[in-house]
């Protein structure tokens, strides 16, 4: 079979020598544990900064969402297609260096502006890290292991997250929230370094004169002609929005409510997030791999199954008013609420041929991220509010059981993606 420029371009014997894909995997997840203990830190530390600052819940609900996620999605995309005709290495290091330095300069806020400035910046920084890592995992990794290296790689979320509420809870309590944030920010350029000496790029830097066939438009194109890509772009945008929504509100909701300090607060969510979130994450990915060989579809309802599973018990959990029975209730649903990540990345990536993953992935996290990330946050910190003059303190709680409806239409989506994902798999050369 003659190949074609881009098959040449990455031909395994123009691959640089390098680290064992499993330490490859091993910096990029750490880079992605940094990545969301940026991200997920402001969560945590919702309280003393809307008392040192004087913001509501809509203004809380805009930094956590909005403020993050307009350049994080967009500038994504651009970043992504510079990292498939460049070097995605070099696009991840750089990164990490703006996300920490703004994560850092979040310390210095001293108003509603000046901390939702430094939130762009954050957003600005992390929108080079995601899109590019992926397609490196897709690079060292075999179409059969590829949804457990990424399920691998996404336990960066609830480490990252889990991380980012123990140290952000522990370090304002004993401290105060500016220098929670100085403290990680720093971390993050420190590990910057090491993390471009071990991961490097595998195949040469792809040229445009050379590779014409990886031109955003044409990705552009191969995807907007591909129902499954559309189903699960907005399946996991659905499930995005609740599931943001949840673990950014939960701090607060558990205070309110619950009558739980900064401190227990954070010890709850943390061992929601690494002992149920690490279990989803790669269950999720195990499944997808062993069902998917013998039929596509499973890499869609795989995440279906789990997100109808997960609401009622999301529900009991919210609804509760003890704490050890909201813990049961709220770690279980949370992993399940995880099991979409290693079976749809990989499910994305498999739609277009390997150079262009990269630039797919950016086109799937923008949907995912702009409508998930920047609406999920904001609408329950927003409905909350509306909910206020009603139901007082528990305007919360309310708001987060009417969200629930989320998880049912992003099962819809994924199973209906199940189908299309048969038809449209672009296999292994």
């Amino acid at each position: 079979m003659q190949q074609t420029a881009t098959d040449q371009a990455i031909a395994p014997g123009a691959a640089k020598p390098g680290a064992s894909p499993n330490l490859v995997l091993g910096m990029l997840l750490l880079v992605y544990i940094f990545n969301f203990v940026d991200r997920q830190i402001l969560s945590i530390l919702a309280a003393p900064i809307q008392a040192d600052l004087g913001l509501d819940d809509a203004q809380l609900g805009l930094l956590g969402g909005l403020a993050f996620a307009i350049l994080y999605s967009t500038l994504a995309v651009p970043l992504a297609w510079l990292a498939d005709r460049t070097s995605r290495s070099w696009v991840i290091t750089g990164s990490l260096v703006v996300w920490s330095l703004f994560t850092s300069a979040c310390a210095l806020a001293q108003g509603f502006w000046h901390i939702f400035l430094a939130r762009v910046g954050v957003g600005v920084g992390e929108a080079g890290g995601v899109a590019p890592s992926y397609a490196v995992i897709g690079e060292h990794f075999p179409s059969h292991r590829r949804a457990f290296a990424l399920s691998v790689y996404s336990l960066g979320i609830p480490l990252g997250s889990a991380a980012g509420v123990l140290a952000g809870g522990y370090v304002a309590q004993m401290v105060d929230w500016r220098t929670a944030f100085l403290v990680v920010g720093l971390s993050g350029i420190v590990l910057a370094p090491l993390f471009k000496l071990v991961v490097r790029d595998r195949a040469p830097a792809v040229r445009p004169a050379e590779v014409p066939a990886i031109a955003f438009g044409m990705v552009a194109r191969t995807l907007a002609r591909k129902r499954a890509f559309w189903l699960l772009s907005f399946g996991a945008s659905s499930s995005s929005m609740l599931g943001y929504g949840l673990m950014f509100w939960l701090p607060s909701l558990l205070q309110r409510s619950f009558g739980l300090d900064l401190v227990h607060t954070s010890w709850f969510i943390g061992a929601v997030l690494l002992l149920g979130g690490c279990a989803g994450v790669l269950l999720g990915g195990i499944l997808a791999d062993r069902l998917g060989r013998a039929d596509r579809a499973w890499y869609g309802r795989v995440p279906a199954i789990a997100f109808v599973c997960a609401v009622p018990l999301f529900a009991g959990g919210i609804w509760t008013s003890s704490v050890p029975l909201a813990f049961m209730l709220f770690l279980v649903p949370q992993a399940l609420a995880y099991f979409w990540l290693g079976p749809v990345t990989s499910a994305v990536q498999h739609l277009v041929e390997p150079p262009a993953r990269a630039t797919a992935s950016a086109l799937f996290l923008l949907i995912n991220n702009l409508i998930g990330l920047g609406g999920g946050i904001y609408a329950l910190g927003a409905v909350s509010k509306a909910l206020a003059p009603v139901w007082g303190s528990q305007s919360l709680r309310y708001s987060m059981l009417m969200g629930l409806a989320l998880y049912l239409v992003a099962a819809a989506l994924m199973t209906l993606a199940g189908p299309a994902l048969r038809k449209e798999w672009v296999a292994e050369k």
